[in-house]
């Protein structure tokens, strides 16, 4: 880190190593992503745009990966944080988590609910129970959901006012169709719950993946900067997944544009203050 530059911190990216059937979720039009991506490969793209630390978030839904992501961690300087995976409706829930929040770099959990065939499944009681045992532990939920989801997730997060929540890639609009609503409404509605924060991250894949520009990308921008304001955002690269559309340094360049009218103290929080604080990295 220069002296005098605030840390800049990677709220959201991905390790694995890749299986057909343990990531299903890439398809026949994602084959540059059908390799093994560990955190080697990370710190090539991390050096170039000068980051200095990184929260792993997971990629599918075991345990296995979780314990493999804070193996990880245990050894990195870089890897600040993760954000894993666990049972969260399951009676086992309070168990796995006991064991799982003694790693002091666990920061947080996800669940792909955008993947889930209930629209309405981030409303479960099952679900709900697990979010509830979640909140006493200090712990983040991150929200992975598609823009269809959202007024669903403005009824689970009322549920939940203790708990801190992040929402991944700002609920993926239908950035490639250039549409803003109903998305815009319903994203400012969720920003007015003030203990949820959101992650610039994963624009790329929804805009057009050959033909995007930072033009395309800054209505979406400018909305989540005005609805949840610069001291709840975070920057996050969703590599590989961003390779689809955009290298590493290409879409860290794009965002560093599109904030680049706010002062030097909001641009730090964006960029790692604000996951340092969220994450308590």
């Amino acid at each position: 880190m220069n002296p005098g530059r605030s840390e800049i911190i990677d709220a959201h990216h991905h390790l694995w190593r890749y299986s057909p059937l343990e990531y299903s979720w890439i398809d026949d039009g994602m084959t540059s992503l059908r390799r093994d991506f560990h955190l080697a490969d990370l710190e090539r793209e991390l050096a170039v745009a000068g980051v200095d630390g990184t929260v792993a978030v997971q990629a599918r839904q075991t345990l296995e990966e979780t314990d493999w992501l804070l193996s990880v961690a245990e050894g990195s300087r870089l890897l600040r944080g993760v954000v894993g995976w666990a049972p969260i409706a399951s009676r086992d829930f309070p168990v796995i988590l006991d064991r799982l929040k003694s790693d002091k770099k666990l920061k947080g959990l996800r669940h792909v609910i955008q993947g889930e065939p209930d629209d309405n499944y981030i409303n479960r009681p099952d679900f709900n129970r697990g979010i509830k045992a979640l909140a006493e532990t200090g712990l983040v939920y991150d929200i992975l959901i598609f823009e269809k989801h959202l007024a669903a997730t403005i009824e689970f997060v009322d549920r939940h006012p203790n708990q801190v929540f992040v929402l991944d890639h700002i609920a993926k609009p239908p950035i490639r169709d250039s549409v803003l609503k109903p998305w815009k409404r319903n994203i400012s509605e969720l920003a007015r719950r003030t203990n949820v924060c959101c992650k610039l991250s994963g624009l790329v894949t929804e805009a057009g993946w050959s033909t995007w520009s930072d033009a395309d990308l800054r209505p979406y921008v400018d909305v989540v900067l005005d609805a949840f304001t610069p001291k709840r955002l975070m920057f996050g690269s969703d590599w590989p997944v961003c390779l689809l559309a955009a290298t590493y340094e290409r879409w860290f360049e794009s965002l560093s544009r599109s904030i680049n009218q706010l002062s030097p103290t909001e641009k730090g929080g964006i960029m790692g203050g604000n996951a340092i604080k969220i994450y308590h990295l």
